[in-house]
């Protein structure tokens, strides 16, 4: 009978399984928000295609508060899961370094993230014609974290590849999460993946005023 091989490492990370579980899971967790917000994208499109707009017309409610809500209950439902994922890494072998003040600072940090996909989210489901449209507009959120440094370091990626993955914004978001968790070098990647975020929630906020104020005054 033959013997397994011996782990050698993927692209180029060095150690064993475990060094690779703490190495991925980073990526996991960003790609556990990207699931969650779609759930918003599906929801924001129900409402938009099956007449409870036209409920809200006869209400005295503000305008954003319809939206609002979408973000604040997606917000709790996604730091939610964010933590049974981080529950289910520590069973299987993540052994993250960071003490409580780094702890503190990714819950603060993958909040912004959540928040600011969240309202692309909620602009992806109001700009879908339909639900099954929006169950799929939102699926490039997930898989940007195979195209970027999430699974390998961008070191190891083919010269075109490697380009993409390091100026994409899902690359320096998942680099300051794996600085915050396990203590490697963050350098400028914090701010680059906060500015990512500002553009992202500002760009998303605005587009769904946009076209959630156009829906509303037909």
């Amino acid at each position: 009978m033959c013997s397994a091989a011996p782990w050698r490492g993927i692209g180029g990370i060095s150690g064993g399984r475990a060094e690779y579980v703490n190495y991925v899971t980073p990526a996991i967790i960003l790609m556990t928000v990207a699931a969650a917000v779609q759930g918003t994208t599906i929801s924001v499109a129900m409402d938009m295609t099956e007449g409870i707009i036209a409920r809200f017309r006869t209400m005295h409610i503000a305008r954003v508060s319809v939206l609002t809500g979408h973000v604040l209950g997606s917000l709790v439902q996604t730091m939610l899961s964010i933590a049974v994922v981080i529950g289910v890494a520590l069973l299987i072998g993540f052994r993250p370094s960071a003490g409580f003040v780094e702890w503190l600072a990714t819950a603060g940090f993958l909040t912004v993230v959540a928040f600011a996909l969240i309202w692309l989210s909620v602009a992806l489901g109001l700009a879908s014609k339909s639900v099954e449209a929006a169950s799929n507009v939102g699926l490039p959120l997930v898989l940007l974290p195979f195209l970027g440094s999430g699974f390998v370091p961008t070191d190891s990626m083919p010269a075109g590849l490697r380009w993409f993955a390091e100026y994409q914004p899902f690359t320096p978001i998942i680099e300051t999460l794996r600085g915050l968790l396990m203590g490697t070098p963050i350098g400028n990647n914090a701010w680059i993946a906060l500015g990512w975020c500002a553009v992202l929630a500002l760009g998303g906020y605005l587009w769904s005023r946009k076209l959630f104020d156009r829906e509303y005054t037909r």
